[in-house]
């Protein structure tokens, strides 16, 4: 696999929202980014792959789509309670499922296709993930590059979502990166700044030993 990858926001503030008319213009913009990695492998005679999380924000609505592990997790206050600091609490609210050969629709999917997913979950035997950019050796055998998309509309409740790839997660839990975060953005830092002492702090002191990126969307409210 290559590094996974965390696309970061669209923000298209006068978007007029239709739900299917987005859906399958993400559905399409993600096989397309497919079809070419897959076409610039075969050309260079490699076969490595991707992950991927994005967000847009299309008026006051946003949209979620993943392939693979990457994850987005939202930060959402929910009946005003606070912390013991007396700051509010926020919820982690995770919008995204991982696509893991071992759970039961991507298994089948794999095995229609004649692949096999080994007693360790990984797609014959190697990969981590059933759907994903690229990897070309796998396509013929249920790897997809289909992403899964979720909708919401936003409101006074929603703060800010972290995308991260696996290394993040494999070193947070999404309370806890909400809770990172909060904390720092209370502070008055910089939302560039906050992501950054995120990622370090994943990477520096809790030894996060795969491949470790962010981004961090704040919703600012009137």
């Amino acid at each position: 696999m290559l590094k996974s990858i965390c696309i970061g926001m669209f923000f298209l503030p006068d978007y007029h929202y239709d739900a299917k008319a987005t859906k399958r213009s993400i559905l399409n913009g993600f096989l397309k980014t497919d079809e070419s990695l897959l076409q610039e492998s075969a050309e260079g005679g490699w076969q490595d792959g991707a992950t991927a999380v994005c967000v847009w924000v299309l008026g006051q609505r946003v949209a979620v789509a993943h392939i693979g592990d990457a994850k987005a997790v939202l930060a959402r206050s929910t009946d005003g309670s606070q912390n013991p600091d007396g700051v509010q609490a926020l919820k982690a609210i995770v919008l995204t499922r991982e696509h893991k050969p071992i759970f039961p629709l991507e298994r089948t999917r794999i095995q229609k296709s004649g692949g096999f997913v080994s007693s360790d979950g990984r797609l014959l035997g190697r990969l981590e993930v059933s759907r994903a950019f690229g990897d070309r050796q796998f396509k013929k055998v249920g790897l997809v590059a289909s992403p899964d998309v979720y909708t919401f509309e936003v409101t006074d409740t929603e703060h800010f979502i972290i995308l991260g790839c696996d290394g993040l997660w494999g070193v947070f839990g999404p309370s806890d990166a909400v809770d990172f975060v909060q904390k720092l953005l209370d502070e008055g830092l910089p939302v560039a700044t906050v992501c950054r002492r995120l990622v370090r702090e994943a990477v520096r002191e809790r030894r996060c030993k795969d491949n470790c990126t962010a981004i961090i969307i704040v919703f600012k409210h009137k």
